[in-house]
């Protein structure tokens, strides 16, 4: 995991740093002349514009320019608006003009088509957001220094980064309280079975499906068998059956009032799965916060309808010994916290966390994970192949995969969502379908 650190935090690590400012300069510029290089494939000869504000992310610039300079490159150092650059070709340009902790709006000036190295974050986003308040150059690539900051994780900011690279210069990030996760996480920690393992030790139950949604839970069943689960039961409320299950789930009838039946029934599985496809009326909310009031030690995700009826009274959750995942989109998430997100999403996510004493795992561009202590993980594993229906219900069965295996709620809730993207970018990059998920699941698990 990376170590994720905002603008105020980067604040205080600079603040605490045992060196002096004027070294840390140093090392960034040399940090950055060494990326500028990496992108030029040759010095000499090689023009360079850096365009250098007032702060310290102009001073990271000239410093650049100086080791640039003394490598054979031709620099040429301008103001953040590019005044004086002139007429000239360049190779490269270095943004430096502002830094994280920009706010306001920022045209940035015609560069034409030479590539861009940002250093720390393009000029004009937002370090805490990664929105933008009026223009920024699109990068090739950034190079920050110590952490990552969410606004090169969040769009648009993460689109206009380009590849980033974090750049060690000495400074102590060991307390940040967001990491991003990646591919060696997944490695590290996903839950494999031991060689005495039985089904019954990795049992997941999925509860959800109506007349008309019976793919959501069969989706959702398939993405937790895919994921490492020994056993996987789905249950359609009111119904018989489900719909075109995996063969290898078992179908356990329940009534409509479900809601006991599942508390009954609970203790053989290590989690449960609670609302893929799940109808939104008043009688199936109070089946949902029969479940989540009479399961408190069960691993628990609530997806989907199940949404709704914590959305109606989130109360139900306080009791509970393991947190619920709650697994939204930005509209169910709108609906639990009672207005549309802020441009914040972490503090926002965080925030449902807290309020709902639950694991949050809000899915999109960027995937957020935070629970009620406020730890966070991101995951931009994702790309627009998700961006289709019923690939949530394989999210939500890869968590209950994840919580039946033993990890803890957090951990669950975010490296499901690493692997749910990582899987994806193996697919179809047109006519993806949920479907095609779940063996590309296990194909990625089997790397």
């Amino acid at each position: 995991m990376e170590p994720v650190v905002t603008p105020q935090e980067m604040g205080d690590i600079d603040g605490e740093a045992p060196e002096p400012v004027e070294v840390l300069i140093d090392r960034a510029g040399w940090a950055t002349a060494r990326a500028a290089i990496g992108l030029l494939g040759r010095r000499y000869g090689a023009r360079v514009l850096v365009m250098a504000g007032k702060g310290n992310n102009g001073a990271d610039g000239r410093s650049a320019a100086r080791y640039l300079s003394r490598s054979g490159v031709q620099c040429q150092v301008v103001g953040p608006g590019g005044a004086g650059a002139g007429p000239h070709r360049f190779d490269l340009v270095v943004d430096a003009a502002f830094g994280t902790g920009f706010h306001g709006s920022y045209e940035p000036p015609d560069v034409g088509l030479a590539p861009v190295l940002a250093v720390d974050i393009p000029s004009g986003v937002d370090g805490l957001t990664g929105t933008i308040g009026g223009g920024a150059l699109a990068a090739v690539a950034t190079i920050t220094f110590a952490g990552l900051k969410p606004g090169l994780l969040l769009e648009p900011g993460r689109s206009l980064a380009g590849a980033v690279t974090v750049a060690d210069i000495g400074l102590d990030c060991s307390r940040a309280r967001i990491w991003h996760l990646g591919p060696a996480d997944l490695e590290a920690s996903w839950p494999r079975p031991g060689v005495t393992a039985h089904k019954w030790q990795r049992a997941v139950w999925v509860v959800g499906g109506r007349p008309g949604m019976l793919g959501a839970p069969s989706l959702a069943a398939a993405g937790a068998a895919r994921g490492g689960a020994g056993y996987v039961a789905v249950s359609t409320p009111g119904q018989a059956g489900s719909g075109p299950l995996p063969v290898e789930s078992v179908v356990r009838p329940v009534g409509d009032r479900w809601g006991a039946e599942v508390v009954a029934g609970q203790a053989r599985f290590r989690a449960l799965v609670v609302g893929p496809g799940l109808a939104t009326d008043g009688g199936t909310g109070a089946e949902v916060r029969a479940v989540i009031a009479g399961t408190p030690e069960r691993g628990l995700v609530l997806d989907g309808g199940a949404l709704d009826a914590v959305a109606v009274d989130p109360s139900v959750l306080a009791a509970r010994v393991v947190p619920a995942v709650l697994t939204p989109h930005d509209g169910e998430l709108a609906r639990l916290i009672g207005r549309r997100p802020g441009p914040d999403r972490i503090a926002e996510v965080r925030d449902a966390a807290a309020r709902l004493r639950a694991v949050v795992l809000a899915k999109g561009p960027t995937t957020v994970a935070a629970d009620p202590a406020g730890q966070v993980l991101v995951s931009t594993a994702g790309d627009q192949r998700l961006a289709s229906a019923g690939t949530g219900d394989v999210l939500a069965g890869l968590v209950g995969a994840c919580l039946a295996g033993g990890l803890a709620p957090l951990e669950a809730a975010g490296l499901a969502a690493e692997l749910h993207g990582r899987a994806a970018r193996a697919g179809h990059r047109r006519g993806f379908v949920a479907s095609d998920l779940p063996l590309l699941v296990a194909d990625y698990l089997e790397r």
